[in-house]
């Protein structure tokens, strides 16, 4: 068996994570798996983790990420440039947008025993989404990236109390409706000057556009629904040219995919994308923010090796 490593982020889900942990690792060791366990520290330390497991010897690797979509996106930045690593994913944050697009169980131990049995197999290549931005610093994104209001939100949700709040409720998700009506009626939308694979479309009054490798976002909204990890390909959806009060409408339908049926809902597929506004605008990659527009994006097709059942 291939050696496993498991990257913890112990502050996921307001601290929550922990305790899952502990029932995965419990049941590692009552089946006697032999494993090895390192906790993130702060923001961008599973990057390092994974960097540093990646390169600690020559055996092929399992890293499995133990929290939220941020963890798993910062596992995919450290291991990005190796090829010998196979990644693995037990839920433990809030939206867990991963394992719903990977066909991942949220149920911590039933995925640790889909992630074990599927070990056992050859693992499929996945694509993986990579960012320029201006100053030409790269990130790299297994879910989702957004430019607008969704990227706004994003950076609010990550920057706020409201989510360990909810947290300890239980109610994680419903931040991102909290957020989206605080910001609905002050936000301004812009022009976006949106390249993909060289076809360019000026888009006016846009709200946000979203490029996407698997179909959720958000703690469970179907943004892209036809998107599908290893076609080598990326979906683009841009929401433009609607009022506030319609934006809640294209919101509550998005958690069925049912949004690509408004007129103001466009959909693209392209292998590379370059996103202008006309005005600065708030990014996020796997809903972490990293910076403003202009960007390019462009497709790693089969790129990381993945535990999933898609």
């Amino acid at each position: 068996m291939k050696q496993i490593y498991f990257i913890i982020n112990p502050k996921a889900r307001n601290g929550y994570c922990l305790t899952i942990w502990k029932r995965v690792e419990a049941k590692l060791i009552n089946n006697q798996i032999p494993f090895k366990a390192y906790f993130s520290e702060y923001h961008g330390h599973a990057i390092k983790l994974a960097e540093q497991i990646a390169n600690s010897n020559n055996e092929d690797k399992v890293i499995i990420a133990v929290g939220g979509d941020g963890t798993i996106s910062e596992v995919v930045n450290g291991i990005i440039n190796y090829n010998d690593i196979t990644l693995g994913f037990v839920p433990g944050g809030s939206g867990n947008d991963f394992s719903r697009g990977f066909h991942i169980p949220a149920h911590p131990e039933e995925a640790l025993e889909v992630i074990l049995r599927l070990m056992k197999t050859e693992a499929p290549l996945i694509d993986v989404g990579k960012i320029t931005m201006k100053d030409n610093s790269e990130h790299f994104f297994i879910n989702n990236m957004g430019a607008g209001f969704d990227a706004l939100i994003s950076y609010e949700v990550n920057h706020s109390k409201v989510k360990a709040w909810l947290n300890k409720l239980s109610l994680g998700r419903l931040v991102y409706v909290y957020f989206l009506l605080k910001k609905l009626f002050s936000y301004k939308t812009s022009t976006i000057d949106l390249s993909i694979d060289g076809s360019r479309h000026i888009l006016e009054q846009t709200w946000f556009v979203t490029v996407s490798n698997q179909p959720y976002y958000g703690g469970g909204m179907k943004i892209a629904p036809e998107a599908v990890p290893d076609d080598g390909l990326l979906d683009i959806t841009v929401v433009h040219h609607l009022s506030r009060l319609k934006l809640l409408a294209v919101f509550i339908s998005v958690f069925w995919g049912k949004h690509v049926h408004f007129k103001e809902v466009k959909t693209f597929k392209g292998k590379a994308v370059t996103i202008h506004s006309s005005s600065s605008l708030y990014v996020h990659a796997d809903g972490e923010n990293i910076g403003y527009t202009p960007l390019d994006i462009d497709v790693k097709t089969k790129t990381i090796k993945v535990l999933t059942r898609v």
